[in-house]
């Protein structure tokens, strides 16, 4: 059987995905600019102490900027070649990965073959503890890693090197979904420098990678990291040569800056959506589909929420139209599916009535199934602007369902995670996920298998719908993939775990020196490709 070419797996993954082999890294911007010297933007950023791509869990922009992936999926669900010059396969389950010629490291060593392996082994390997070795789950011999008895192997058997541009990946079985796994948004692909591998701690104070900006300084926590165009970068250009990310552990005094002219680019809290447009304006106000849903949570080892009748009255006693025009300013979507409506094939409107404001019919329903007995605690993160989104929640139910329910903040992200991740939330919590990739399967593994990334937010975990999912991962026609994950849906619909709340939108305010503001499926401004006004 003849070689099946990205061409067409990508065209596979569903109707809407596009392949452009032609390019090195979508975006909005003039492909022909260059970049003016002296063109700089700074950019407010959450406060990281990893900056590693398989570590990082809170630097996403900033290994945006240093690291080139694979491949890149624009806003408009078109997969284009980047670092790779083709991907390839036959059955789906062994890839064969190309690089391009000609790229280096920005301490000037060749991006090869060996690099990419090195690097993935490097991450998978049990005793380094990197965040993100999950996502090289599903390459044969990552268990081995990974052993909880005896000594951990220090490669995948599934990695092989072929020559110094070739590489294969062979999986534990057939995924289509894997031109889109090796993508901007899964940084654990990024290859490291040899150099990297000898000293991770002195790695992570001055990464080196292979994309368009090289860091110029030492990484010092809360300190500003200073990025330079990379003279040697084999794709293309981009439209500033300096990127500044600022360090903001809060997001207000980042808005507050951003409205003064201090910095140029940052995100926009949920507890200032409604207002931005007065304060901004429409033209400084950026709000980009994306691959982010959220859930309220249940705690479904408590028998309170184990009946489904219970579960349903709460889901159509929230105002899910209102809370997205007083709270979110109408940037949001009220959910109506248990993945993203940006990810190809979501069967937008399977949840029916269930996500719609009934709250006479959950009144009923939550009388039938024996009603509600002590207080419904909604628990959520403190400090990240959370407050009036949980507050109206608890309001709501107390008033449709006659219930004592209260919102309870943590006492910061910290706290609140590890109680959801070891199962002690007492009522209804915060639950949600930006997929690193816009496919189904990413969203519905992360909430629905279990060990798929996001634990607990959702506990609840059949074997059904696991193999459910690796049915459809199978399925190279876009049409029957897009048929296979709705079947899922239809099997979660049947216990109804948790609420679906929001289709989300990732929003940002900008100075005034900054006319346009692209991004890419993941959601994520694409700094580099930010087109500064005239005089900025």
């Amino acid at each position: 059987m003849r070689l099946m070419s990205l061409r067409l797996a990508a065209g596979a993954l569903a109707a809407s995905l596009a392949l452009a082999a032609c390019s090195t890294g979508g975006s909005d911007a003039d492909p022909t600019s260059t970049g003016a010297d002296g063109a700089a933007i700074s950019v407010a950023i959450s406060p990281a102490t990893q900056l590693i791509p398989g570590r990082n869990i809170e630097a996403y922009d900033f290994n945006m900027a240093v690291w080139a992936p694979l491949t890149f999926v624009d806003a408009d669900s078109t997969l284009t070649y980047v670092q790779a010059e083709s991907i390839e396969t036959e059955d789906a389950i062994t890839w064969t990965i190309t690089l391009r010629e000609g790229w280096t490291f920005h301490d000037g060593t060749p991006v090869t073959a060996q690099a990419y392996v090195d690097s993935w082994n490097a991450v998978a390997y049990g005793p380094n503890a990197f965040e993100n070795s999950g996502q090289l789950a599903n390459v044969v011999g990552y268990a081995d890693l990974n052993v909880t008895e005896g000594e951990p192997a220090t490669e995948m058997s599934g990695l092989k090197v072929v020559d110094e541009t070739t590489f294969t990946v062979t999986l534990l079985g057939p995924d289509s979904q894997f031109p889109m796994q090796v993508s901007q948004g899964q940084t654990a692909m990024y290859p490291m420098p040899a150099s990297a591998l000898d000293d991770f701690e002195a790695y992570n104070r001055h990464p080196v990678g292979n994309g368009k900006f090289a860091l110029t300084n030492d990484f010092v926590e809360n300190e500003p990291l200073i990025l330079e165009a990379y003279a040697d970068y084999q794709g293309d250009a981009p439209t500033v040569s300096q990127i500044t990310f600022v360090p903001y552990a809060d997001t207000a005094t980042a808005y507050t800056d951003v409205l003064a002219g201090n910095i140029d680019v940052a995100g926009l809290p949920p507890n200032k959506m409604a207002q931005s447009a007065t304060d901004f304006g429409a033209d400084h106000v950026y709000s980009f589909e994306a691959p982010g849903i959220s859930f309220l949570g249940l705690p479904l080892q408590d028998p309170r929420y184990q009946d489904i009748r219970v579960r349903k009255a709460i889901s159509m006693a929230l105002d899910r139209e209102t809370i997205n025009k007083v709270v979110y300013g109408g940037l949001f979507t009220p959910a109506t599916a248990f993945t993203p409506a940006i990810e190809p094939g979501t069967p937008v409107g399977i949840c029916g009535e269930l996500c719609e404001y009934q709250p006479e019919k959950a009144k009923a329903l939550l009388t039938e199934a024996g009603g509600f007995t002590g207080s419904m605690n909604v628990y959520y993160p403190g400090g990240v602007g959370l407050d009036e989104l949980y507050t109206a929640i608890a309001n709501q139910l107390r008033q449709n369902l006659g219930v004592d329910a209260v919102a309870t903040p943590s006492t910061d992200w910290a706290e609140f995670y590890e109680t959801r991740l070891n199962g002690l939330a007492t009522g209804p919590y915060f639950s949600r996920w930006g997929a690193l990739y816009p496919s189904q399967q990413n969203t519905l593994r992360v909430f629905f298998v279990e060990g798929g990334g996001c634990t607990n937010c959702i506990p609840w975990y059949d074997p059904e719908v696991a193999d459910l999912i690796a049915a459809a991962d199978a399925q190279v026609d876009g049409a029957e993939a897009a048929s296979a994950y709705a079947v899922v849906q239809e099997r979660i619909m049947e216990e109804f775990p948790a609420p679906p709340l929001f289709f989300e939108a990732y929003s940002f305010v900008t100075s005034e020196r900054v006319a346009k503001l692209n991004t890419s499926a993941a959601g994520n401004p694409n700094y580099s490709q930010t087109i500064l006004a005239e005089g900025a």
